[in-house]
């Protein structure tokens, strides 16, 4: 089983790994977020932004994080006045992990829409390079976006990703097979 640490992202919001117990938090960010998240995902059936259909989905992460295979994080934010529970704002996940001399991952995240433009998918994917380097032994994080989607290329360019190809109809996106460009993050040149 993979294990990694918490890390503090804003004075409000703190990135930590995934649980069951998020289900309902994910839901919620999920449903807020639906028509934003909707240019640059797959398509979602309603069953999706339901906690049930969240909790099965994190019964599969969790079950590829028991195998060493993925690694799930929430963003939650704290209320401002500090009562009151926490909330899911984003997710952020290193898929398809693989180690041997490969030592790489696919990293994919979303930020909750009312949370836009306040640095957390910067922060989020910084931090989640660095635990994928020191507590994974990672050598290399690989992400994708949509040709178009120039906040995310700006995200990942300003955390040191570089952009390495194109992929023609990469993934199925928002109803279609869509080109992605391609980024990668050498994380160190450590031995496997």
């Amino acid at each position: 089983m993979i294990s990694v640490s918490s890390a503090r992202l804003t004075p409000d919001v703190l990135l930590r790994p995934a649980t069951a117990r998020d289900a309902a938090g994910l839901a919620r960010s999920y449903r807020r977020s639906r028509d934003h998240l909707r240019r640059w995902e797959p398509d979602r059936d309603d069953a999706f932004f339901t906690t049930e259909g969240q909790a099965a989905r994190l019964r599969g992460l969790l079950a590829e994080r028991s195998a060493g295979q993925t690694m799930p994080w929430v963003l939650e934010r704290r209320p401002d006045d500090g009562a009151g529970e926490p909330e899911v704002v984003g997710a952020i996940t290193l898929t398809g992990i693989v180690l041997g001399p490969f030592r790489s991952a696919n990293l994919g995240y979303w930020i909750d829409a009312g949370q836009l433009r306040r640095g957390l998918a910067s922060a989020a994917v910084s931090a989640v390079c660095a635990a994928a380097d020191a507590e994974l032994g990672l050598h290399r994080v690989q992400a994708g976006t949509l040709v178009d989607n120039l906040a995310s290329q700006r995200t990942l360019l300003k955390c040191g990703f570089t952009a390495f190809g194109t992929a023609e109809n990469y993934l199925h996106i928002n109803g279609a097979w869509r080109d992605h460009r391609l980024f990668q993050k050498i994380l160190n040149d450590r031995r496997p």
